[in-house]
């Protein structure tokens, strides 16, 4: 029994690795190359954001570099999961990137208000954010859902914190189907552009909650800075 469990958990770390490597690591590193384009735009177009300067962008990229280091690389994520903190460590940056994104919104629309910025400059920044949101959100819900990627793969894992349509109906899904990153993503896609849930139900306070402040800042970045950067465009 005991070899069964360790052949089992192999194939979920197994499987986790390339969950990681492949997938989720590849949606980091297009939240940090957008960031650094943004930067460097405003460094060479001499675009403001409100007070702060145009390394603004780059701090977060700090806490999603360190992320995408303990998602492709062997030798972090042994260690972090040999303390047992790897999975509250990607929440914590994970935490710290939206926390920055939330300035970030904060600071856009200050200067929506305060500067006669162009269109393009504002519509660029928003849209920046609202992928980093996105993006962010995608992997959130992805470590959160059922203990994490490990914990769900795992017999015996926790309740579930989305309900997809696929588990509501297994007669339409593959046998033994599970949500991927990619599932994530949509739905944070989807919740970002709605408001609302469309393809997967929260079910617990934690989804619930996640789902609630995504909307929020989707909102103000859509609603405001993108929709004031285009009837001001130009």
């Amino acid at each position: 029994m005991a070899t069964t469990e360790s052949v089992q958990d192999e194939q979920a770390l197994r499987e986790e690795i390339f969950e990681s490597r492949w997938e989720a690591a590849p949606a980091v590193l297009v939240v940090i190359a957008t960031q650094v384009t943004v930067a460097l735009l405003s460094r060479a177009q001499g675009w403001q954001l409100w007070i702060f300067p145009w390394w603004a962008w780059l701090i977060p990229t700090v806490p999603e570099g360190l992320l995408f280091l303990t998602l492709t690389l062997e030798a972090p994520r042994r260690q972090l999961q040999q303390l047992g903190v790897r999975r509250m460590f990607g929440l914590a940056m994970i935490g710290i990137i939206v926390v920055a994104d939330g300035l970030l919104i904060l600071a856009l629309l200050i200067s929506l208000i305060q500067s006669n910025e162009t269109g393009g400059h504002l519509l660029i920044m928003g849209l920046t954010v609202w992928t980093s949101n996105v993006a962010t959100f995608g992997l959130a819900f992805w470590s959160v859902d059922r203990g994490g990627p490990v914990r769900r793969l795992e017999p015996d894992p926790p309740p579930p914190d989305f309900q997809f349509p696929q588990m509501e109906n297994p007669q339409i899904a593959p046998r033994g189907w599970r949500p991927h990153l990619i599932d994530y993503a949509y739905v944070s896609f989807t919740n970002s552009i709605a408001f609302s849930p469309t393809d997967a139900m929260p079910l617990t306070h934690w989804a619930k909650f996640l789902m609630l402040v995504e909307s929020a800042l989707s909102a103000a970045t859509l609603l405001l800075v993108v929709a004031r950067a285009v009837n001001i465009f130009r």
